[in-house]
C-alpha cells in the first residue's frame, strides 16, 4: 500500500507546522532570557558591589538557561550566571528570575 500525493501533502505540511511551533517555542525562550537579562545584571551587580566593597565593579552575563516550569512549581524561570569583578575582585551568581514576577534574586555561587 503506497501513499496518495494527498496523504503526502497533509502529512508534509503538518511536520512543517510542527516544526515551526518547536521553532517559535525556541524563539520565546531566547527572547525571555534577552528580556531579563538586564534585570538579572543589575541585580547581581549590586550584590557583588556590596559584598565586594567595589562601586565600581562591573558585570558580565557567563550563561543563561531557561528552567522548566514543572520542577518550580508551573512558574518559568530564567537562570543566569554572571561574573562580578572590580577592585582587584571578583565573584560569581546565580541570578533567578520568575517569569512571573518583577524582580530577581542573585544568590552566591557554588564556586565562590
Amino acid at each position: 500500500m503506497g501513499i496518495s500525493s494527498r496523504n503526502s501533502f497533509t502529512l508534509l505540511a503538518g511536520l512543517l507546522v510542527g516544526a515551526s511551533a518547536l521553532l517559535t517555542g525556541c524563539q520565546s525562550s531566547q527572547q525571555s532570557l534577552a528580556n531579563e537579562q538586564d534585570v538579572a545584571t543589575q541585580t547581581a551587580l549590586k550584590r557583588g558591589q556590596f559584598e565586594l566593597d567595589c562601586p565600581n565593579a562591573t558585570a558580565t552575563v557567563l550563561s543563561s538557561d531557561m528552567l522548566q516550569p514543572v520542577l518550580w512549581r508551573g512558574t518559568e524561570r530564567a537562570e543566569y550566571q554572571v561574573g562580578v569583578q572590580g577592585c582587584g575582585k571578583r565573584a560569581t551568581y546565580v541570578v533567578v528570575c520568575p517569569m512571573d514576577s518583577q524582580g530577581c534574586v542573585a544568590g552566591a555561587s557554588p564556586n565562590n
